[in-house]
């Protein structure tokens, strides 16, 4: 949908939000329930099918605001049932929204940022660049999107979206106002009603904004870890130079302690062949995160052009697991899914109008290294 000057899009307004709309146009703050459920729980975007409002309301409400979700510009569905939507955003740029269904759940991964600023050298998104901030309703409109896409009625959805990761494109932490409000509307019972549990936000380790977040909310939190040491984490994820592990891990541990109740951070880790996979890292995690209240999720690294790493072998990958495992870590291995789609973790790349052009000299430089070694490999032929 285009945009329409001057007016509110109230698919990103939270609750009090919404009240506080009403409110300002002369209307009762009860109207904000109302509204929410049909957007919400029902996928509706016209204000004439609002059944229970008056009609000099909608007439006002056609007047002033509307209900605008991000274009949808593609959907793919993988042969293991992972769906990825590729969605068009206000600054012209496309990210990428998947949905994996396992069981009885259906956990939606979600972007929060067209591109990433913060470059981990292992991910496909960071190597696009960054172009902007996405609104809240460009955030909340992927899981309105998702939503849609199986019926009308979430409530009764086969597989609808029982779990929200921001683990999409983008550092959640880097958009946090935005990313705030629309986790509040994926929480809210007039939204989608989804537990706090079964939201997590995860980082890269935005120290300051970890603690600022424990200030205002209490979804799960994952940390990027991906390095068991500052000087290999410092390569694989730039962002460790300014906070290193012993500013970052305290941080995390005051945001779980701060919940009030049994919770646990959980550890993403992304496994890198003869770089991060090999038993002294196993190690160092283990003494880098003894007596923290963790559960470990262990990535295989998925492939994409240009990236200079490959996949483990999988008695690698055992190993590791069970070398964590035996040091009395809950740990998984995340099972690759939608890599026939490109929907696998890491895998993201959406279509990004690059400010940073890190991109155009990301390949370049890969391009130049792959020329330089030609003549090498050749050689080994003859």
């Amino acid at each position: 949908m285009t945009a329409t000057a001057g007016k509110i899009n109230l698919l990103g307004l939270t609750q009090t939000e919404m009240e506080s709309f009403f409110e300002s146009i002369g209307d009762k703050r009860f109207r904000a329930g109302q509204v929410m459920k049909w957007i919400h729980h029902f996928g509706v975007d016209d204000f004439d099918a609002m059944s229970n409002l008056g009609k000099a309301l909608r007439e006002k409400l056609k007047a002033c605001a509307e209900i605008r979700g991000p274009e949808v510009v593609s959907q793919d569905i993988s042969t293991d049932g992972t769906r990825k939507w590729v969605v068009r955003v206000a600054s012209g740029s496309c990210v990428e929204t998947v949905y994996i269904p396992q069981g009885g759940r259906g956990t939606l991964c979600v972007s929060s940022q067209a591109g990433c600023a913060l470059d981990c050298s292992f991910c496909s998104t960071g190597k696009q660049g960054f172009n902007s901030d996405l609104t809240a309703a460009e955030i909340i409109g992927q899981v309105w999107i998702a939503n849609k896409s199986f019926g009308t009625v979430p409530a009764k959805i086969d597989r609808a979206v029982t779990n929200v990761v921001m683990m999409g494109m983008g550092e959640p932490l880097l958009n946090f106002d935005n990313v705030v409000a629309a986790m509040r509307i994926m929480m809210d019972d007039l939204g989608y009603g989804i537990s706090k549990r079964k939201v997590t936000l995860s980082t890269s380790g935005v120290v300051p904004m970890i603690d600022k977040l424990g200030e205002v909310i209490d979804v799960s939190l994952a940390l990027s870890l991906h390095a068991p040491n500052d000087a290999l984490r410092s390569e694989l994820v730039p962002i460790n130079k300014k906070y290193p592990l012993d500013v970052l891990l305290p941080a995390c541990r005051r945001y779980i302690e701060g919940l009030g109740e049994k919770r646990f951070l959980t550890i993403e880790y992304t496994l890198l062949k003869d770089v991060n996979d090999q038993p002294e890292h196993a190690e160092q995690m283990i003494a880098l995160l003894k007596d923290f209240p963790c559960k470990i999720n262990l990535i295989p690294f998925n492939p994409f052009p240009f990236s200079g790493y490959e996949r483990p072998s999988n008695n690698a990958i055992r190993r590791f697991q069970d070398l964590l495992y035996k040091a009395g870590h809950n740990v998984t291995v995340r099972t690759t899914r939608g890599d026939d789609i490109d929907a696998a973790c890491g895998q993201l790349v959406g279509q990004v109008q690059d400010r940073t052009r890190r991109s155009e000299r990301y390949i370049a430089v890969r391009q130049l290294g792959n020329e330089a070694e030609e003549p090498r490999n050749s050689d080994k032929r003859t």
